[in-house]
């Protein structure tokens, strides 16, 4: 029984490599019972999480089966979902196994594994993912206590370590880099495109500084109506951006869109009627809301998820104190989810052993009752009925004792006398 976890991520690969990659919730269960499909009875169990900086395949072997059969038919099935090619995907794809599959996991849910050290939302991002494989019926027993436990480690860190505080996200840097370029921001139009908890989070940080408008487009008039009536913002269609895009000085988006939702052209007009004045555009998206090739303007300043964790560093080194903190904490996770898979492998021999005993009790009651219905003495019956049991249990443990030699001896001599004699004493003295 073990966990293999593949992992994409800013770690390992460039922002256009994983747009390749990201799912979106509602193509969850699908994809999930692909991956399933793909690896046959070797992993019923398979979990999959797609944020904005990582996506990443968390997979328990079947009984018997190695954890590292099945990396290459994984990757494979993830390459054709991105249309790359093998060779690349596997190069920028970090891959785990057994305890350092449980300890990425422990990390990324308690902010460890982050682009902002200690940021909150990932967690809430995993527990989609649990859900979503719950639905799709590819979440089993190993995966189930994983995340449990990881969720159990997220919380610890975050009650204990200060991982969290004094934390720096995109939406904060990207406020600080649109008051470095137009200074005061009450005098700032903003568009938001899309209504997400992202784009929530950055609209809270930008209505801090009261600017002179916020505006949201969403493709679902009713989510963006309700994210406007939050905080006092027009609420407009996907379908206006070409012809309003030049009135922002600030635009923010993260979208699930698959595709750029904000071209090049656009863009370009969008400069024209503002007659050069500045933009500030902050794609938070992954995949891309906004062509790259947007960047090469002048008078446009473009920011990607990327571009913003170099900002967002400063704020994780003020908590480097409480980094080995949560390691720690981490580690007694890992520790105890090893001991709950190595107990697992004890399952089949616990059943069995469990089947056998039953079965000799079985048979010594249907003896004791057979000569209690014959009229024999009934404490007879009972002393013969302890004294077979007894030699039943004893049988095989002094067969062991007698035909022992060598070095065998002393470790058949060293189990006995921990599982009878000590287990004994305890019993007794209770």
């Amino acid at each position: 029984m073990s966990v293999l976890t593949l992992s994409l991520s800013h770690h390992s690969a460039p922002l256009d490599l994983r747009g390749r990659f990201a799912f979106a919730p509602e193509q969850l269960p699908v994809a999930l019972r692909s991956l399933r499909e793909r690896l046959h009875r070797a992993a019923p169990e398979v979990t999959l999480l797609s944020t904005c900086n990582r996506t990443e395949l968390y997979v328990a072997p079947g009984s018997g089966v190695a954890a590292n059969e099945l990396v290459r038919p994984a990757l494979d099935w993830l390459a054709e979902q991105g249309g790359a090619d093998g060779p690349t995907l596997a190069h920028h794809t970090r891959v785990a196994e057994h305890c350092d599959a449980a300890r990425h996991a422990f990390r990324v849910a308690a902010g460890l594994d982050s682009m902002v050290l200690g940021e909150p939302q990932i967690l809430g991002q995993i527990k989609l993912a649990v859900r979503e494989a719950g639905l799709a019926g590819t979440m089993g027993s190993t995966l189930h206590q994983l995340f449990q436990r990881a969720f159990s480690v997220a919380k610890e860190v975050r009650t204990v370590t200060d991982i969290g505080s004094h934390s720096v996200s995109m939406s904060a840097a990207a406020v600080r880099l649109a008051q470095q370029l137009f200074g005061d921001l009450s005098q700032v139009r903003v568009l938001f495109v899309g209504a997400g908890e992202m784009i929530e989070l950055a609209a809270a940080h930008f209505a801090g500084r009261k600017p002179l408008s916020m505006t949201v487009a969403n493709r679902s008039a009713q989510r963006g109506q309700s994210l406007a009536r939050r905080f006092g913002c027009e609420a407009i269609g996907l379908a206006a951006l070409p012809q309003r895009l030049h009135e922002f000085d600030v635009v923010v988006s993260c979208t699930a869109s698959t595709l750029p939702i904000i071209g090049l052209g656009a863009v370009e007009s969008a400069l024209k009627q503002r007659r050069r004045k500045p933009m500030f555009l902050v794609d938070l998206a992954v995949p891309r809301d906004i062509e790259p090739e947007v960047a090469r303007l002048s008078d446009v300043y473009l920011y990607t998820v990327d571009d913003l964790s170099m900002l967002v560093q400063s704020g994780g080194e003020k908590r480097q104190a409480a980094v080995a903190q949560a390691e720690a904490i981490v580690d007694a996770g890992v520790r105890g989810f090893a001991h709950w898979l190595d107990q697992r492998h004890n399952v089949p021999l616990i059943r069995e052993v469990n089947a056998r005993a039953d079965a000799w009790r079985d048979a010594a009651l249907t003896r004791a009752r057979k000569q209690l219905a014959r009229g024999e003495d009934m404490d007879a019956v009972l002393e013969s009925l302890a004294r077979g049991l007894t030699a039943k249990v004893l049988h095989g443990t002094l067969s062991e004792l007698r035909h022992a030699d060598g070095a065998h001896r002393a470790e058949v001599n060293h189990a006995v006398s921990r599982l009878f004699l000590r287990c004994g004493s305890r019993s007794a003295a209770s």
